[in-house]
């Protein structure tokens, strides 16, 4: 690609500012897939790159400067780096407006063809942070944080960001911080409760629930008040996300060592049952939701 002197020269002294002052994996990302086979993005990478992202621009590239000599140190193999800049048709995301014509630095790996992309004219959005000092600048929040625009991806990243910035938006899960038991009255009923941690504090507890001749079920409850009869959340929305995302695969073993040995193990399998049913955070979830094992039978028993 031919670039005129007058716009590389300060293209590469704003590279050198930006990449030396941010890791090299935020500069990273994909280069656009041809208009046939689009990238699809799993529900929990999108709200990552949401969530992770004060600025998603809808932005047409006005043009791109390829990147060599030691402003392109550290560009992982077979990829090339461009500075690109880019006309803004709408803030998808974004708490302040930013100018009409914004750049950033990205690294892109060969088309379909084994050759340098073209991203010139192309329609992408972009998952960015501002630059401090920099208004016309921005910085790509993680590799992969360019796509090609589509009516469908702009709808799903709306989507999320609009749940992100609901008063009701359920805390972020950091873990788990206790749980405990409680027998039924009859063998195979009992309840397990699994209380969370959550990044601002605001209460987060699972419950598990057996009746004998009954599947299990669970809930979710987001405030000090449990309610069995609560729905699960439903597979692809953000409170599945910060479950399913967050949780540890297994039950930790502080969190129930107040607990006599069989409410433990009852407590770790109704944590696993609950586990299976949020499927996993990335990739298909099961075909079929499989059949939950048979509950372990603690010892001794008390009324509900």
């Amino acid at each position: 690609m031919t670039t005129r002197i007058f716009f590389l020269l300060p293209a590469l002294a704003l590279v050198s500012a930006t990449v030396l002052s941010a890791p090299l994996a935020a500069q990273e990302a994909p280069a656009p897939a041809s208009a046939a086979t689009p990238p699809t993005l799993g529900y929990a990478d999108l709200a990552d790159l949401v969530a992770a992202s004060p600025l998603v621009i809808d932005a047409t590239i006005r043009s791109a400067a390829r990147i060599k000599g030691a402003e392109a140190a550290g560009v992982a193999a077979g990829k090339t780096r461009f500075y690109v800049e880019a006309d803004v048709g709408s803030l998808v995301r974004g708490a302040s407006a930013i100018p009409a014509r914004v750049g950033w630095v990205v690294d892109v790996p060969p088309d379909w063809r084994g050759r340098v992309p073209s991203l010139k004219k192309r329609r992408v959005l972009a998952f960015a942070r501002p630059v401090a000092g920099q208004p016309g600048q921005v910085q790509l929040v993680q590799p992969g944080a360019q796509h090609d625009w589509s009516a469908a991806l702009e709808q799903r990243v709306r989507a999320i960001a609009s749940e992100l910035a609901a008063p009701d938006a359920p805390p972020v899960v950091t873990g788990v911080r206790s749980a405990f038991h409680v027998p039924g009255a009859l063998p195979g009923e009992g309840e397990t409760q699994i209380f969370l941690n959550t990044r601002d504090n605001r209460p987060a507890a699972l419950s598990v629930l057996r009746r004998p001749g009954e599947q299990p079920r669970w809930s979710i409850a987001l405030s000090e008040i449990v309610d069995d009869s609560a729905p699960t959340p439903r597979r692809d929305t953000l409170l599945w996300y910060r479950l399913a995302c967050a949780l540890p695969a297994t039950l930790p073993e502080a969190s129930t060592a107040a607990l006599s040995p069989d409410d433990a193990e009852q407590a770790r399998a109704d944590y696993g049952f609950v586990i299976e049913q949020l499927g996993p955070c990335r990739g298909a979830p099961p075909a079929a939701a499989s059949t939950p094992a048979p509950p372990i039978v603690s010892g001794g028993g008390g009324p509900m």
